[in-house]
């Protein structure tokens, strides 16, 4: 069983990153999207990432319930969660207890059986936002990924498409 967590800035190359590593595990993979098609750019985004990926994957759209989608699929082929951070805000908007939930990912995560690779975004990177709301989600993505490294066997940051190995 492995975890792999992978953060990146913004088409930092983040998602073809974490399509490989899942694909060099045995079985046949699963790619757990938490993106919600809400506008035409997003289609087109989601539309694109499907066109990379191939038909070979399972997929399985879980905007909220990533730990529950989790469990459900262990025991089968590697799981691919893109991304950690569109599920922290969509955990933030449908105002659910984000902490928690992200306490009880991280928890989970070392006990499963199948490995699960993770993206997300380091978006604490740049300026400090000018608005509460923005400030509050740079910093519970921050708390977030803490967690989610701390757990993590490998953690790759990507910069220009380029792997760094942090653990």
């Amino acid at each position: 069983m492995a975890v792999i967590l992978i953060t990146g800035g913004a088409r930092s190359g983040k998602s073809k990153r974490a399509e490989m590593r899942t694909r060099a595990f045995p079985g046949r993979p699963v790619y757990v999207a938490t993106a919600e098609a809400l506008d035409s750019e997003m289609e087109a985004r989601i539309a694109s990432h499907r066109a990379r990926r191939g038909t070979d994957w399972i997929e399985r759209e879980v905007p909220l319930d990533l730990l529950a989608a989790l469990v459900a699929s262990d025991g089968g082929g590697a799981r691919l969660v893109d991304c950690l951070t569109l599920w922290l805000s969509n955990l933030m908007h449908a105002e659910r207890n984000w902490e928690r939930e992200v306490t009880e990912l991280a928890a989970a995560l070392p006990r499963l059986n199948s490995p699960v690779v993770l993206v997300t975004n380091e978006v604490g990177l740049g300026i400090v936002p000018d608005n509460a709301l923005a400030r509050s989600f740079r910093d519970a993505a921050g708390i977030m990924n803490q967690n989610i490294a701390a757990v993590a066997d490998e953690v790759e940051f990507i910069v220009a498409g380029l792997p760094m190995k942090l653990k």
